[in-house]
C-alpha cells in the first residue's frame, strides 16, 4: 500500500516545507507560519475527500492506458493540475474579469489577496455552468449507453440505458436544465450561465472527437505492425476531467484562506494524493473486484453536476458535496461487496 503513496508523502513534505518558508518570510511569526501550515493541511484533506469519486472515475479511465502513459498522468498530468488548474485558472480569471495582465493579476493575489478573493469569487456562475455541464456529461456518457448491461439501481440504470438509443437524448436533457436553471438567474447571470454551460457542452464533445481520433490511428497503426503506446487520448481526457472536478474546490479553498500560494500548496498535495489513489486502484484491480464502485463514482459525478448548475442561483456547502459523494460510493462499495459474497455463497453451494 505504502508503495503507492511514497511519491505523494515526499510531495507533501516538499509542500509542507515551501509553506514554513514561506509563512516565517511573510509573517516572521512562528504562531502565524503554524496557522499557514494547518490551512494547508485543512486544504489537503478537503481536496482527497471532495475527490475520491474523481480517483475511481479517472482509475476507469487509466486502467485501459498504458503504464508509461499511466506514470505521465502522475507526473505530466500534476503539473498542469498544479499549475494550470491551481494557479494558472485563478490568476486567468482575474485577469479577464478585470481587464488586468498576467503580472498585475499575479501581483494583486500576492498584495491584495481580498479583492483578488472577490473576483474569483464573482466568476463563479461563469464556472458553475461550464464544470457542471461537463461533469453532467460525463456521468450521462457513463448511464446512457445502449451497450452497458450491469446495472446498479436498475430501475433508474435500465431506463438511461434503453433511452440511449435516442441521439444526443442526454445532451438535449442538459440543455432544458440549463434554461431551467438560468430562469432562476438575473438576466445578465443567465447568459454567462448558458454561455458557459455550452462551452462546457463543445468542451466535452471536442474532448471526445480528439480522443477517437487518436484511438482511431492508434488501431490502425497497430493494423500495420507498429507499436503503440495507447493513451494520449485518454491522458487529455482525464487532465479536462480533473480541471472540471477542481473548479469547485478551488472556489471553495477561499472559505480557508485568500492567499494565492496557500491554497496552491493545499491543494496540490491533495491532488497528488488523488492520483496515487488511482494508480492504486488501477494496480490493485479494485474496480473488477467491487462490481458497483464504478457505478457509485458516476453517479457522484451527476450528482456533482447538477450541484455546480444548482450552485449558481444557490450556496449549497462543500460539506455537503463531498457527503453526497461520500455515501454513494460507500453504498455502491457495500452494495459490491454484498453482491461478491453471495457469488461466492451460491458458487460454494
Amino acid at each position: 500500500m505504502l508503495r503507492f503513496f511514497r511519491g505523494s508523502i515526499v510531495f507533501t513534505l516538499v509542500c509542507l516545507g515551501l509553506a514554513a518558508w514561506y509563512g516565517w518570510a511573510a509573517s516572521s511569526s512562528l504562531q502565524a507560519t503554524l496557522g499557514m501550515l494547518w490551512i494547508v493541511a485543512v486544504l489537503s484533506v478537503l481536496e482527497v475527500s471532495l475527490s475520491f469519486d474523481n480517483a475511481v472515475v479517472n482509475a476507469t479511465v487509466l486502467k485501459e492506458m498504458d503504464t508509461i502513459w499511466q506514470k505521465r498522468f502522475l507526473t505530466w498530468g500534476m503539473a498542469f493540475a498544479v499549475f494550470g488548474m491551481r494557479v494558472v485558472f485563478p490568476l486567468a480569471i482575474v485577469a479577464i474579469a478585470a481587464g488586468l495582465g498576467p503580472l498585475e493579476a499575479l501581483n494583486l493575489s500576492l498584495n491584495e489577496p481580498r479583492e483578488y478573493e472577490r473576483i474569483v469569487s464573482s466568476a463563479h456562475v461563469g464556472i458553475a455552468g461550464f464544470g457542471g455541464a461537463f461533469l453532467s456529461l460525463v456521468g450521462s456518457k457513463f448511464f446512457f449507453d445502449a451497450d452497458k448491461d450491469v446495472h446498479w439501481i436498475g430501475v433508474v440504470e435500465e431506463r438511461l440505458s434503453t433511452f440511449s438509443r435516442v441521439p444526443a437524448v442526454e445532451i438535449a436533457l442538459l440543455l432544458l436544465t440549463m434554461f431551467g436553471v438560468s430562469l432562476l438567474l438575473d438576466e445578465s447571470e443567465a447568459l454567462t450561465f448558458l454561455v458557459a454551460g455550452m462551452l462546457g457542452i463543445v468542451t466535452f464533445v471536442a474532448v471526445e472527437a480528439i480522443s477517437t481520433i487518436l484511438e482511431m490511428r492508434e488501431e490502425a497503426a497497430r493494423a500495420r505492425g507498429v507499436i503503440v503506446a495507447s493513451g494520449l487520448g485518454g491522458f487529455l481526457y482525464l487532465n479536462v476531467l480533473d480541471a472540471s472536478f477542481s473548479f469547485d474546490g478551488v472556489i471553495g479553498a477561499f472559505a480557508l484562506s485568500n492567499n494565492m500560494i496557500v491554497i496552491a500548496l493545499g491543494l496540490s498535495i491533495g491532488a497528488m494524493f488523488v492520483r496515487s489513489m488511482t494508480i492504486m486502484l488501477v494496480q490493485k484491480g479494485t474496480l473488477a473486484e467491487y462490481r458497483f464502485l464504478e457505478h457509485g463514482a458516476f453517479w457522484a459525478i451527476l450528482a456533482l453536476g447538477a450541484i455546480m448548475l444548482l450552485s449558481a442561483r444557490f450556496h449549497i456547502p462543500e460539506a455537503v458535496t463531498g457527503l453526497i459523494g461520500a455515501v454513494l460510493i460507500g453504498v455502491s462499495l457495500w452494495w459490491s461487496v454484498r453482491h461478491k459474497r453471495r457469488e461466492e455463497k451460491a458458487t460454494n453451494s
